[in-house]
């Protein structure tokens, strides 16, 4: 397995467990003892890592989200508290998931060294987020937690890959949006409001920017090797499908 096709193989996986712990109501619990809704808990979750910078910031560093939205959770969360100690419960959160989630499941050790291998290996250049997420400290170093965490950090290593490569593609954020799988409720769901604009033009430069997200995030695999890519691919995969059989480890 070549390094890109692994980053192929591994995304739609990545995508879904590195944000499980987010919809887990012991994390939205989290927010409501934070004082903060748990859409600011989110915004401020996830751009916290950035320090004390304006929502405009913010905002572009997110890249999918509109920044209205954005803003709507950034100010909201940082009159209460300041974004950098909410990133830091977010990340007690994931990390906390992780330990119970994921902790007691096969493979989870090794899967834990082979994603932080992988994130080791990124280049985090063009990726704000990314490179801020992965010089936060772990508060748990557990094989549970940092697979949790590790995935995270992948995740914002996908998305911040994806939205340098759909601006290649010359879409905007919202295009790439309602070109993806959810469509016009992926925008809601981002903030945008309606209007929208049509989307049949946008498939083929979606699809084509997906493939250079591959390319981009291709590096993070490339410390790995054939036989390494394969198996993180394979444990990833398998333990999606036993988390699936237990819904309530992904908070649905």
């Amino acid at each position: 397995m070549t390094p890109e096709q692994a980053a192929a193989a591994s995304k739609p996986v990545v995508l879904d467990l590195g944000d499980a712990f987010s919809r887990d109501p012991t994390t939205l619990r989290r927010a409501r003892l934070l004082g903060i809704s748990g859409w600011a808990f989110y915004i401020g979750g996830r751009a916290g890592a950035l320090g004390d910078v304006r929502a405009e910031t913010a905002a572009a560093a997110l890249g999918f989200l509109a920044p209205d939205a954005v803003a709507d959770g950034w100010d909201a969360a940082g009159r209460v508290v300041p974004p950098i100690e909410v990133a830091t419960a977010s990340l007690a959160e994931c990390c906390r998931w992780g330990a119970q989630q994921l902790g007691a499941l096969p493979g989870t050790e090794r899967l834990a060294a082979l994603v932080e291998r992988a994130v080791v290996a990124a280049d985090a250049s063009g990726m704000p987020l990314f490179a801020a997420w992965r010089a936060m400290p772990l508060p748990d170093l557990s094989p549970g937690a940092r697979t949790a965490a590790g995935l995270r950090l992948l995740r914002e290593h996908f998305t911040g890959a994806y939205l340098l490569a759909v601006r290649a593609a010359g879409m905007t954020a919202l295009e790439a949006v309602l070109s993806g799988p959810e469509g016009e409720a992926g925008a809601v769901a981002c903030g945008w409001p309606p209007p929208y604009p049509p989307i049949g033009p946008l498939v083929r430069r979606r699809l084509w920017a997906e493939a250079v997200t591959n390319r981009l995030a291709a590096p993070a695999f490339t410390a790995l090797g054939p036989a390494d890519c394969t198996e993180l691919v394979e444990l990833l995969h398998r333990t999606r499908a036993t988390l699936a059989e237990q819904p309530e480890h992904l908070g649905t």
